[in-house]
Parts: C-alpha cells; structure tokens; sequence
C-alpha cells in the first residue's frame, strides 16, 4: 500500500510537463526529476521522493532555465541528503538502528505531508525538502546496519535485494496508481497520502520493533538460566538491544571521535566501492531523468506513451532482482569467493547498460520497440548492483557498513545533481542524445568495470581494534 503512493506524484509532475516538452529544447526539463539514491516497507516508500519533486505553484515554466536545469527541482532534497548522509550514517553504530530507520521514515513523510501547504512559501518548501533529504539519508544506512549485524554472507545478497528492491517494486506501484489518484482527488492529495503512509508504517514498525524485543528479552533470560536454545546467541549478538537505544549525547559524540575516517580512506576497496557508487548512479539518474524525453522525442512516442515505458525499467529490476539475489548466494554457500561474486555481480551491472546504450546509440535501423527493449534490458541488468556493491559494504565490515554506505551514498547523490544538468546542457550544445545522455554513462560504467575489477575486494577488513569478524 505505501509503494502505490512511492511514484504516484510523478505523474503528476509528468502531466504538469505535457507542456513543458513541448517548448524550445533549451527550455525543456526531463520528465522525471531525480533522487538521492536509497527495511522494505521503508525503501517502499522512497521512489514517492524520487520522481516528485516540486508542486505545480512553484514548478519552473518552460521559460525559466535552459535544459541544464532539468535537475534542479531535486537539488533541495539531495543537497539535504547529500550533506547529512556521513554523519547521520554514523549515529546508526550507536543509536539503534531500528530508532534512527523510524525517525527518518517520519521526517520525510512529515515534511511530505505539509509541502500543499508551503507550496506558496519558499523558504519553507526548501526546508521541507532538506527534511526530506535528512530522512531519506540515515534510512539506507540503518537498513544496511541491521543486515549486516544480522545476515550471514551467504544470505546477504537476497537480504539486500529484498530492502532496496523495494525501491522498483514502489516505482512500480506509484505509476500504475498515480494517474487515478491525481485525476480524482487532485495533486496534494499524492503529498497528504503518502506522508499518512509513512506515518501507519512507523506504526506498524514500533509494534514490530517491541515484540522482537521482548523475544529477545526472554530468550536471554533462557541464556542466563544456561538453557540456550541453539542458534540463538548469533542472532541476540548481532541484533539491538533496548540498552543500545538510550545511548547518551556524551556516547555518541564519542562514538563519532572514535569512527576510524582515515582508516576508510586509505583502503582501495573503498575507494572502488566510492568511483564505482558514484558510476552506477551517473547512469541511474541521467537514464531515469532523460529518457521520458528520449522516448517521446527520437522514437516519436507521446508524451502518455513514454510514461508508460518508464515503467518498464523497473519492473525489469525487480525480475532480475530475483534472479540476481539467489545466483549469487548460491555462489558463495558453494564456496566460490566473495570477492569473485561480488565482481562478477558488478561487472553485469556495469556492462550490460553499457552494451545496450552502444547499440541505442548508434543508427542500427531497428523499430522503435527495439531501442525500448534495449534500454530497458541495460536498465534491469544493472540491479545485479544489488548483490555486488551493494553488499560489499557489509562485506566488509560489520561494524561500520552503514558508515561506509553513507560514504559511497554520498558521492552517489552528485551525479543527481550535477550529471542531469550536464546533460541538459550537452543537449542545448549538441542537440546530440549520443553525445549528451549515451556517452557520458557509458565511459562511467567502463572506467567504474576497469576500477572495480582492479581494486574491489569482499574481505573483511580491520578498520579499528573493535572490529568484529565477519559473519
């Protein structure tokens, strides 16, 4: 229920651009507006951020700007993120990562539910959409501790396609169901919905959150009487308990002293882990923000035509997805390296939308279905990503994962900025799709292949003296 609100303002925002598209190129924006990237009810809701990002009162007109503004209606939010994500991804290693999960689904529905409101007053739909981006910045990272303080290695890779699949699988929902809501109940109702979703959904959580608590209680009331039930002692050690959650200002200020942010920076995992996020995300962002365009403009599809092909990246995602997860957990439970199949997870991810952007690239004389079976197959195969990068941050290390996301993340979030004004502004000079969209994702996703495949590694590596040892 609250991924059907997750994209349904895209709609609206494509519908508020009919006419937008159909003015001068340089003063055209791209039919989807871009996101920061990032439990799975959570990550449900988070597309609903992705691809609305301003109401209709303070939209810029199509002759406000040139193309290369197309990404600044996001820029609030992923500038909002972008900024907190380090520090906000440091406080999940010793507030309790359920907590800090709650308090940014809260933060952004809240200030999600009062934009009808500010839509008026810019000063307060900035603050708003900074609200956002604080919310959707600790989210990824306190889902990302709690797999990785949880799940073993073998099953980490279906953990993490099953959180951030939930991403597709609300982009899915929210533009199939977008279209009646804004026509029958008006464009602030999309913000009204989906902040009261994320509202039920804490709910729901909290009530989930104390019965796991109280289990653990008793099954450590079973330790202490000697009577520990097999296989339990894992999961009591590796989940929160309601100690962890009253940690006090004097702690976490410590626990922030203490991170070892030299130590990350030294390592050329992470620094693969960095270029290749950062990569990956140059060709998300361009690719979901563009082609609407590209659509409607080179393959001669309408405007209500190429909303609906963009609904097929994401539901390629999530087949592949399900495909992706359990190939390679089937990999490492049979004793291949980690290392091995996380590379070979990101190499897929890197070159398959490389390959298929070559081909739309270039005249082949195929039908327009083609080039949309092209992308859209590029597209998908990327969300291998899932069970390479995306894993390799717990792979790593346990104990700072979520400090390592909100690294990568945050490089991550430029290209949502700068990469779709880019290639609004290599639109305007060379009137070129190959040029302005094609090229530039294509060098990334080679360079981020030849980088990731040199210095990417799986292996457990001691950051501090505290470090614990991988699962």
């Amino acid at each position: 229920m609250a991924a059907s609100a997750s994209a349904s303002a895209l709609q609206a925002e494509r519908c508020l651009l009919v006419g937008v598209g159909a003015g001068p190129r340089r003063h055209r924006l791209p039919l989807r507006m871009p996101p920061p990237l990032h439990a799975p009810p959570a990550l449900l809701l988070l597309p609903h951020r992705r691809r609305r990002r301003w109401p209709p009162a303070v939209r810029a007109s199509p002759g406000e700007g040139g193309g290369g503004g197309g990404g600044g209606g996001g820029g609030g939010g992923l500038a909002g993120a972008l900024e907190k994500r380090p520090v906000m991804s440091a406080l999940t290693v010793v507030v309790m990562n359920m907590r800090v999960l709650e308090i940014g689904v809260v933060a952004w529905s809240l200030a999600t539910a009062i934009i009808p409101a500010v839509a008026g007053f810019m000063p307060g739909l900035v603050l708003s959409r900074i609200l956002v981006g604080i919310g959707e910045g600790v989210s990824p990272s306190a889902a990302t501790d709690l797999i990785a303080r949880s799940i073993p290695v073998q099953e980490r890779s279906r953990a993490v396609a099953v959180v951030f699949g939930g991403l597709s699988f609300g982009s899915v929902l929210g533009l199939l169901f977008a279209p009646p809501i804004i026509q029958n109940l008006g464009w602030e109702s999309v913000f009204y919905i989906f902040g009261l979703l994320g509202i039920i959904w804490c709910l729901g959580f909290q009530s989930l959150k104390e019965q796991q608590l109280r289990g653990n209680e008793d099954i450590q009331v079973i330790q202490d009487l000697g009577q520990s039930p097999s296989g339990s002692s894992d999961l009591i050690s590796s989940s929160v308990s309601p100690k962890s959650s009253e940690s006090s200002l004097g702690e976490l200020m410590n626990s922030l002293k203490d991170v070892p942010w030299r130590e990350f920076f030294k390592s050329k995992a992470v620094w693969a882990m960095i270029y290749a996020h950062f990569c990956g995300s140059w060709g998300h962002y361009t690719c979901l923000s563009w082609l609407p365009t590209f659509f409607s403009e080179e393959l001669d599809l309408n405007l209500t035509e190429a909303a609906w092909v963009s609904v097929l990246p994401p539901l390629g995602s999530m087949i592949i997805t399900s495909i992706a997860a359990p190939f390679a957990d089937n990999l490492i439970s049979n004793g291949v390296d980690t290392t091995k199949v996380r590379k070979i997870c990101q190499t897929i991810a890197f070159l398959s939308p490389a390959t298929f952007m070559m081909l739309s690239s270039v005249d082949l004389g195929v039908p327009p279905w083609e080039i949309v079976a092209f992308l859209t197959s590029g597209l998908a195969l990327s969300s291998f990503a899932l069970s390479g990068l995306y894993c390799t941050h717990q792979d790593i290390s346990r104990e700072y994962a979520s400090i390592l996301l909100g690294i990568t993340n945050t490089v991550g979030a430029v290209p949502g900025i700068v990469g779709v004004a880019l290639t609004g502004y290599l639109l305007d000079t060379t009137h070129s799709w190959s040029i302005s969209l094609f090229a530039p994702s294509i060098f990334f996703y080679l360079t981020g292949t030849a980088v990731w495949l040199a210095f990417a590694s799986s292996e457990p590596q001691e950051f501090s003296k505290s470090e614990p040892e991988s699962s």
